[in-house]
């Protein structure tokens, strides 16, 4: 197997701006995992799916879909409905597990529905709803897909559903590489100031948010150009001969537990324990079934 070159140069023309996604750049925190993800041809297959992630799916899809309901349609029980309508059986035990988890689910999203009733206008239509948005830096060509871009006080305010870990709060909204990227992305393409970025909490109905300011999305940006910076240095190094597994090296920890391509890494392996593909589901909420 090969590596593919991430960007082509010609002599003597400018390096293209790199592609970034935020997960892209999230991935290089393993750059044997980034490696196998983005350049290695043929792409090796990855593992089984994970029961949590599918969880997470539906329930993006979910909401995505509620709020293309007419207005007087938008009711909690609607995206209950929704969950139970768009249930997949990927990665569950059996399905008795997946159907208890079709109904916590279901639950999740009716009771944040009616929390959002509560919070503001019920009668408000968000500026974008998995909405593409994109932006350009001198190094980076960014895009990304944001949950749900709401607008208030003639501000755009970038919203992120979440499934995951119990507990949020604002040091998770401020430290997000995606969701200050989602902002000025959101910014360039809708021509509207976006400082105010929140991760909702899908289990237990919280809402973490930070204002952010022109220097900390400015940090941010330079942490992504750097991490770009850093991607095209080991592309380059391997286009030059070097051998991948040693430029792309793991970086193993008991994360590798979940990493799709653990069984190609021995690293990994030694570092951590093999898992289920339901295991995860213990990491979303203390009051799962």
């Amino acid at each position: 197997m090969t590596s593919a070159p991430e960007q082509l140069e010609l002599a003597g023309l400018p390096r293209p701006l790199f592609a970034a996604t935020p997960s892209k750049l999230a991935n290089f925190d393993c750059p044997r995992r980034y490696r196998l993800t983005y350049l290695q041809r043929p792409a090796p297959p990855k593992g089984p799916p994970w029961a949590h992630n599918t969880v997470g799916a539906v329930v993006h899809l979910a909401l995505a879909r509620w709020w293309q309901l007419e207005l007087a349609r938008r009711t909690p029980q609607a995206g209950s409905a929704m969950v139970i309508r768009s249930w997949q059986h990927d990665g569950f035990a059996d399905r008795e597990q997946s159907e208890a988890w079709r109904e916590q689910a279901a639950h999740w999203v009716a009771g944040y529905l009616a929390d959002e009733a509560e919070r503001g206008d019920p009668h408000r239509e968000p500026r974008g709803v998995e909405r593409t948005v994109a932006t350009r830096t001198d190094r980076l060509a960014i895009s990304g897909r944001v949950d749900r871009i709401d607008e208030r006080d003639g501000e755009l305010v970038i919203v992120d559903y979440k499934t995951g870990r119990s507990r949020l709060d604002a040091d998770d909204a401020r430290g997000s590489l995606a969701l200050a990227l989602y902002a000025v992305a959101a910014e360039s393409t809708l021509h509207q100031r976006c400082r105010r970025v929140e991760l909702h909490h899908l289990p237990t109905g919280e809402v973490a948010a930070f204002e952010h300011t022109e220097q900390t999305l400015s940090q941010h940006l330079n942490r992504a150009g750097e991490t770009a910076t850093d991607i095209l240095a080991a592309t380059d190094t391997v286009a030059g001969g070097a051998e991948p597994e040693q430029v792309f090296a793991p970086v193993p920890g008991p994360s590798c537990s979940w990493c799709d391509f653990r069984r190609l890494c021995p690293e990994g392996q030694a570092s951590s324990r093999p898992r289920a593909s339901w295991d995860g589901l213990g990491l979303l909420d203390s009051s799962q079934p």
